[in-house]
This record gives structure tokens, sequence and C-alpha cells, in this order.
């Protein structure tokens, strides 16, 4: 089955991630010149179900009409909730009809193993029938309570699969978590009520090979707010955030980006234990603190995450 294939995953720079709904093609547009790193069509929470067909043909539409990859975008298509009446149409009308132009599939509540598979089958089965030059990858949103204590298992489904979302509002729906905004802190509950979820998709990512995005902070009125919830999931870990509106885009790059300041300390970390290691020494004090082979590791982090930011801007 196409679920036990092995392969590299693609390494793809995921520092904002834009909804675009699906039945606005006059915003695609502004999206592919904007500075969002990846863009997702929407499909799902973004389109009333009376438009969804529509939905679909103008994302094909655009899919064809506009050059995503040449933006420099990863382009995503989210679809429906699947078991529902309207996934099977997404993946068939336009999974076939732009199959070489989409990167990956976001699939939503993700409950189980059993769902990465499905669409992985059928992305197996299209892909086959158009003869496509690429494999689309998966990206998979946990926004419940099945889905989050099944997580590691989600995260082994399927060598498609690339990230993991988290869904804060869903999840704290499922959750029963008592709240009306979605992504933002309880005044309520001591400390960060989204911090154990978070940890526990990071480390299923991590221990997988995934990509950890975060998810929606829906109140986009407050940027400082925003700006809050994207440095507290950059400081675990998180590559990225969702923007549910242009104006989060810049921020959101920025607190995943490394500064200037860190980037030089991460240069420098590397530059002095090459130096140690050349002379047989296994650490070495640098700027007051003892580094050593971690150290070289959380370093080379950074230096890559730059790399990858700079191979985009050329």
């Amino acid at each position: 089955m196409s679920h036990e294939r092995g392969g590299e995953r693609p390494v793809r720079l995921q520092r904002s991630f834009l909804a675009v709904p699906g039945s606005r093609p006059d915003f695609f547009e502004k999206a592919l010149r904007g500075p969002a790193d990846a863009v997702f069509l929407d499909l799902e929470d973004g389109v009333a179900p009376e438009d969804k067909p529509a939905a679909r043909r103008d994302v094909v539409r655009g899919l064809h009409d506009l050059d995503w990859r040449g933006a420099g975008k990863t382009i995503t298509l989210r679809i429906n909730v699947l078991g529902g009446p309207y996934a099977h149409r997404d993946l068939v009308e336009v999974v076939e009809a732009a199959v070489d132009r989409i990167d990956t599939v976001l699939i939503p509540k993700v409950d189980a193993p059993g769902d990465v598979h499905a669409v992985d089958l059928l992305l197996t089965g299209i892909e086959a029938a158009a003869g496509a030059e690429r494999r689309i990858g998966i990206e998979a949103l946990i926004e419940s309570a099945p889905g989050l204590a099944a997580v590691d298992a989600i995260a082994r489904s399927s060598p498609r699969l690339e990230a993991l979302h988290v869904g804060p509002g869903d999840l704290a729906a499922s959750l029963g978590s008592r709240t009306t905004g979605i992504g933002g802190l309880s005044p309520d509950y001591p400390g960060d009520q989204w911090h154990a979820a978070l940890t526990w998709i990071l480390v299923a990512c991590r221990a997988n090979g995934l990509r950890a995005i975060d998810g929606t902070f829906d109140d986009y009125g407050d940027p400082e707010g925003f700006l809050a919830s994207a440095r507290r999931s950059a400081a675990l870990g998180y590559e990225g955030k969702w923007c549910i509106h242009p104006s989060q885009v810049a921020p959101a790059n920025e607190v995943f980006s490394p500064t200037e300041d860190e980037l030089a300390q991460a240069r420098g970390i590397l530059a002095a234990l090459e130096e140690a290691f050349a002379a047989g020494r296994g650490a070495v004090r640098y700027e007051g603190r003892m580094i050593d082979a971690a150290s070289a590791r959380l370093a080379a982090n950074v230096v890559a995450l730059a790399d990858r930011i700079a191979a985009k801007r050329r």
C-alpha cells in the first residue's frame, strides 16, 4: 500500500501560512504577491456549503492561472472533513485537475492514522492516472481530543505526511475548554493553557521528521496578542504559524526567523567548536559559557533556517 513507501520529505519554509478562502478568487493574486511563505486555498471552514462547488472551480482556475511556485510559495489545498459530503469531490475535482500544481493537501480534523491513509491512497491513484511528475505531500490538522490522543500514530502514518498543525479552535471545543476566543490565553488559567497540547504535537513531529505549525490566533485586531502567541510557539520549536489576515504575515515571518544577533552567535559557536574539536577538545568556553556538541546542534538549526530564508529571497 502507498502509505508504506519510504522516501525523503521535502524541506519547506512555512513561517507564515496564509488562509485564503477558495470562494474568494479576488484574494488569490494578493496572496500570490504578498510575503507569506505558504498559502492554503481553503475549501473547508472558509467556504459556505452552498459555495463549495463554485469554490472548487475557482481554486482550479487559480492554480492554473497563477504561478505560485514561481512566486516562491508553497501552495496547499485544504479539503473538507473526511466522511462528509464534500471531501471526496475536493480531491477528485481539484487535485485531478491540478495535480502538478499542488504541493500539499491539508486534512482537517484528523482523528486517526486511517484518515491520512485514506487521502494517501486517493492521491496515489490520482497521481498514477495523471502520470504526475511529483508526489503531493500531506499535512494534518490536529484539532480534537481523539486526534491529540492518537498524535504519535498519526505522525507515523504516511511518508507523504510532512507537517502537523495545531487547530486551537476545534481542539478547545473538543476538550470542552471555557473560551470563545481562538488561540489566545484565558485569564482564568495560570499560564498557557495550550502549552501541553503544543508540546505533545511538537514531540510527535520531531520524532518523525515532520514540520510543526501553530494554528490560528483569531483576533487580528490584536497584533500584540498574535506576536505573543507566535513567540511562545517559536520558543518551543514550532516553525511557523497560521495567518488568517494579511496583517499577521510579516509578524509571523519575523518571529520565526533568527535575528541577526542570533545568527551571528550561532556562527560564532560553530566556529569556536570547530577550532576546539580540531584541537581535540570536546567543549570550550565561549562568551562566558561552556559550549559543546549539543550547542553545535542548536547553532546548526539556526544557520540552516537562515540559509533556507536566504535561498527564498534569491
